[in-house]
Protein backbone atom coordinates (compact mmCIF):
# COMPACT_ATOMS: atom_id res chain seq x y z
CA UNK A 1 0.00 0.00 0.00
CA UNK A 2 2.93 2.25 1.11
CA UNK A 3 4.26 2.09 -2.59
CA UNK A 4 1.15 2.68 -4.21
CA UNK A 5 0.97 5.76 -2.97
CA UNK A 6 4.40 6.57 -3.12
CA UNK A 7 4.06 6.04 -6.54
CA UNK A 8 1.03 8.37 -6.96
CA UNK A 9 2.66 11.16 -5.06
CA UNK A 10 5.71 11.08 -6.84
CA UNK A 11 3.16 11.54 -10.19
CA UNK A 12 1.10 13.89 -8.77
CA UNK A 13 4.24 16.29 -8.13
CA UNK A 14 4.72 16.38 -11.46
CA UNK A 15 1.97 18.54 -11.93
CA UNK A 16 3.85 21.29 -9.80
CA UNK A 17 7.75 20.43 -10.18
CA UNK A 18 9.75 21.09 -13.34
CA UNK A 19 10.97 18.67 -15.79
CA UNK A 20 14.78 19.81 -14.45
CA UNK A 21 16.60 16.01 -15.21
CA UNK A 22 15.80 16.62 -19.10
CA UNK A 23 16.34 20.17 -18.89
CA UNK A 24 19.58 19.91 -16.97
CA UNK A 25 20.90 17.76 -19.97
CA UNK A 26 20.15 20.05 -22.58
CA UNK A 27 22.22 22.46 -20.60
CA UNK A 28 24.84 19.92 -20.74
CA UNK A 29 24.32 19.19 -24.18
CA UNK A 30 24.67 22.99 -24.85
CA UNK A 31 28.21 23.24 -22.64
CA UNK A 32 30.08 20.06 -24.84
CA UNK A 33 28.52 21.82 -27.66
CA UNK A 34 30.43 24.95 -26.78
CA UNK A 35 33.58 22.99 -25.93
CA UNK A 36 33.35 21.61 -29.26
CA UNK A 37 32.99 24.86 -31.33
CA UNK A 38 36.19 26.26 -29.29
CA UNK A 39 38.43 23.35 -30.10
CA UNK A 40 37.43 23.81 -33.21
CA UNK A 41 37.52 27.78 -33.99
CA UNK A 42 40.72 28.31 -31.98
CA UNK A 43 42.97 25.65 -34.40
CA UNK A 44 45.00 28.01 -36.38
CA UNK A 45 46.52 25.67 -39.14
CA UNK A 46 47.07 27.11 -42.55
CA UNK A 47 44.20 28.37 -44.32
CA UNK A 48 42.28 25.14 -44.31
CA UNK A 49 39.56 26.12 -42.26
CA UNK A 50 38.82 29.54 -44.24
CA UNK A 51 36.13 27.87 -46.62
CA UNK A 52 32.45 27.80 -46.52
CA UNK A 53 31.87 24.79 -44.49
CA UNK A 54 33.11 26.47 -41.52
CA UNK A 55 30.50 29.71 -42.38
CA UNK A 56 28.13 26.92 -42.31
CA UNK A 57 29.27 25.26 -39.01
CA UNK A 58 29.10 28.60 -37.20
CA UNK A 59 25.48 28.81 -38.59
CA UNK A 60 24.76 25.48 -37.46
CA UNK A 61 26.34 25.88 -33.99
CA UNK A 62 24.21 28.96 -32.80
CA UNK A 63 20.70 27.44 -34.37
CA UNK A 64 21.45 24.51 -32.66
CA UNK A 65 22.28 25.74 -29.15
CA UNK A 66 19.03 28.33 -29.92
CA UNK A 67 17.16 25.41 -30.42
CA UNK A 68 18.32 23.09 -27.70
CA UNK A 69 17.61 25.93 -25.17
CA UNK A 70 14.03 26.05 -26.63
CA UNK A 71 13.99 22.71 -25.89
CA UNK A 72 15.61 22.59 -22.33
CA UNK A 73 13.04 24.94 -21.59
CA UNK A 74 9.88 22.78 -23.16
CA UNK A 75 10.75 19.89 -21.35
CA UNK A 76 10.65 21.74 -17.86
CA UNK A 77 7.10 21.79 -18.64
CA UNK A 78 6.66 18.41 -19.99
CA UNK A 79 5.66 18.69 -23.68
CA UNK A 80 6.30 15.60 -25.26
CA UNK A 81 6.76 17.12 -28.73
CA UNK A 82 10.53 18.07 -27.79
CA UNK A 83 11.40 15.20 -27.16
CA UNK A 84 11.63 14.56 -31.01
CA UNK A 85 13.57 17.35 -31.25
CA UNK A 86 15.92 16.33 -28.71
CA UNK A 87 16.16 13.22 -30.98
CA UNK A 88 16.66 14.82 -34.37
CA UNK A 89 19.53 17.52 -33.14
CA UNK A 90 20.94 14.29 -31.26
CA UNK A 91 21.56 12.55 -34.78
CA UNK A 92 22.46 16.06 -36.18
CA UNK A 93 25.61 15.37 -33.36
CA UNK A 94 26.16 12.09 -34.61
CA UNK A 95 25.90 13.17 -38.54
CA UNK A 96 28.25 16.18 -37.79
CA UNK A 97 31.13 13.51 -36.55
CA UNK A 98 31.62 12.69 -40.13
CA UNK A 99 31.93 16.12 -41.71
CA UNK A 100 33.90 19.16 -40.68
CA UNK A 101 35.96 17.12 -38.23
CA UNK A 102 36.40 14.29 -39.71
CA UNK A 103 37.79 15.89 -42.89
CA UNK A 104 39.81 18.16 -41.12
CA UNK A 105 41.25 15.14 -39.24
CA UNK A 106 41.86 13.62 -43.12
CA UNK A 107 43.46 16.76 -44.84
CA UNK A 108 46.90 17.70 -45.02
CA UNK A 109 48.44 21.44 -45.26
CA UNK A 110 51.89 22.87 -46.52
CA UNK A 111 53.20 25.58 -43.72
CA UNK A 112 57.00 26.31 -44.25
CA UNK A 113 57.31 23.11 -46.21
CA UNK A 114 56.55 21.33 -44.55
CA UNK A 115 53.21 18.87 -44.61
CA UNK A 116 50.66 18.95 -41.33
CA UNK A 117 47.49 17.37 -40.31
CA UNK A 118 44.69 20.13 -40.34
CA UNK A 119 43.77 18.18 -36.88
CA UNK A 120 45.29 15.98 -34.40
CA UNK A 121 44.64 12.79 -33.14
CA UNK A 122 44.13 14.20 -30.15
CA UNK A 123 42.12 17.23 -31.05
CA UNK A 124 40.22 14.83 -33.29
CA UNK A 125 39.13 12.42 -30.26
CA UNK A 126 38.29 14.81 -28.19
CA UNK A 127 35.79 16.76 -30.46
CA UNK A 128 34.64 13.54 -31.48
CA UNK A 129 34.04 13.25 -27.35
CA UNK A 130 32.47 16.25 -27.23
CA UNK A 131 30.09 16.06 -30.04
CA UNK A 132 29.07 12.38 -28.82
CA UNK A 133 28.74 13.47 -25.29
CA UNK A 134 26.08 16.34 -26.37
CA UNK A 135 24.22 13.63 -28.72
CA UNK A 136 24.12 11.31 -25.87
CA UNK A 137 22.77 14.11 -23.54
CA UNK A 138 19.85 15.38 -26.13
CA UNK A 139 19.19 11.68 -26.16
CA UNK A 140 18.72 10.92 -22.74
CA UNK A 141 16.60 14.15 -22.47
CA UNK A 142 14.70 13.23 -24.78
CA UNK A 143 13.73 9.72 -23.55
CA UNK A 144 13.44 10.92 -19.57
CA UNK A 145 10.77 13.54 -20.95
CA UNK A 146 8.82 11.38 -23.10
CA UNK A 147 8.84 8.87 -20.23
CA UNK A 148 7.55 11.14 -18.01
CA UNK A 149 5.33 13.53 -20.16
CA UNK A 150 3.61 9.72 -20.77
CA UNK A 151 3.76 9.54 -16.66
CA UNK A 152 1.99 12.12 -16.16
CA UNK A 153 -0.60 12.10 -18.97
CA UNK A 154 -1.54 8.85 -17.60
CA UNK A 155 -1.44 10.25 -14.13
CA UNK A 156 -4.03 12.27 -15.53
CA UNK A 157 -6.60 10.85 -16.94
CA UNK A 158 -6.87 8.64 -13.62
CA UNK A 159 -7.51 11.92 -11.95
CA UNK A 160 -10.00 12.74 -14.10
CA UNK A 161 -11.55 9.51 -14.07
CA UNK A 162 -11.64 9.88 -9.98
CA UNK A 163 -13.48 13.29 -10.78
CA UNK A 164 -16.21 11.80 -13.01
CA UNK A 165 -16.85 8.73 -10.70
Amino acid sequence: MSDINDNEIRLDRMRYVKNTASSRLCYLAILLNVFYFVSIYKSDVGSWYYQILIGASIVYNLLFMLMVFLASEGVKSYQASYSKLLYGLSAGQIARIFILPLQAHQALVKIGGVESPVMGNGQFIRVIIYLAGSAACLLLAGIINQRKCAALAGHLKTLEAKEAA
